[in-house]
């Protein structure tokens, strides 16, 4: 794994980067890249998927946690569109990490890239995603979206570490809010799928006791990603709302894309 660092820190800044604009915390990024780390590195008995999502949880508590005071602190953030969705979203974060700790290592990263496949069509065929007419009043979140909504991103977002934003940043957009907005509240919303997540994961007895590990944690690559992505955030922070929004819409999908490539080139 030491051979790996500075992969990981390089991949840590990315992370960084793309948890500020785009709200995903990390998972999209840290996922692909220790699980490729994992299977290069070749580490005898270590479910690598499995590790990769458990890592990529606590990565995202840290990062998603501080993208969120920053984004709070520039006051991007609505509290009706955070609360009670939050609540829900943590409900099924604990259910789908429990699941996914009894799923095998291969479905689990073909659930990954079909998640991925699924978010991408989605932003490009339905309308809404790409371009949006801005509303001075954005439609509210119904109760029904909110509840049922808010337990199945949390089932979908803990159980493959990516955190929610894949469908928060698309559900908030179609209720009229600029991508800056969207993905500054996908931060907060990843927090309680993050801490269910890692909880899990940390506890779990099918996890292989190992140095350096704490459940499926891996703290060692989970702390080299850190290391890399928490100062990029405190830089990154200065470029939200710059980017036009359209230029902002296209990126979002165009990065999914590409880290749906690289998992499954991986996984070959």
């Amino acid at each position: 794994m030491s051979s790996s660092i500075p992969t990981l820190l390089l991949f840590g800044c990315l992370t960084g980067v793309t948890t500020v604009l785009f709200g995903f915390g990390g998972g999209f990024i840290t996922v692909p890249v220790v699980y490729g780390v994992l299977t290069v590195t070749g580490r005898p008995g270590v479910d690598a998927m499995h590790v990769a999502v458990a890592t990529s949880a606590a990565v995202m508590l840290v990062n998603a946690a501080a993208a969120a005071l920053a984004h709070w602190r520039q006051g991007r953030l609505r509290r009706a569109y955070v609360w009670p969705l939050a609540a829900f979203i943590a409900i099924g974060a604990a259910a789908g990490a429990l699941v996914t700790t009894a799923i095998g290592d291969t479905t689990l990263r073909l659930l990954f890239a079909a998640y991925l496949l699924v978010t991408i069509t989605d932003c490009l065929v339905r309308r809404g995603f790409l371009s949006v007419a801005h509303q001075t009043h954005p439609k509210p979140l119904g109760r029904g979206t909110t509840a049922v909504g808010g337990m199945g991103i949390g089932l979908v977002a803990a159980g493959l570490g990516v955190g929610g934003s894949v469908m928060t940043v698309p559900l908030l957009r179609r209720r009229g809010l600029p991508m800056a907005e969207a993905t500054a509240m996908a931060n907060p919303l990843s927090v309680p799928v993050a801490v269910a997540g890692t909880l899990v994961y940390a506890l779990a007895p099918t996890a292989q006791a190992a140095t350096g590990s704490l459940g499926y944690v891996d703290l060692t690559a989970g702390a080299a990603l850190l290391v890399g992505s928490l100062p990029t955030i405190a830089v990154a922070r200065r470029l939200t709302g710059r980017v036009p929004d359209r230029i902002y819409s296209v990126a979002y999908v165009v990065l999914l894309l590409v880290v749906l490539i690289v998992m499954v080139t991986v996984g070959l």
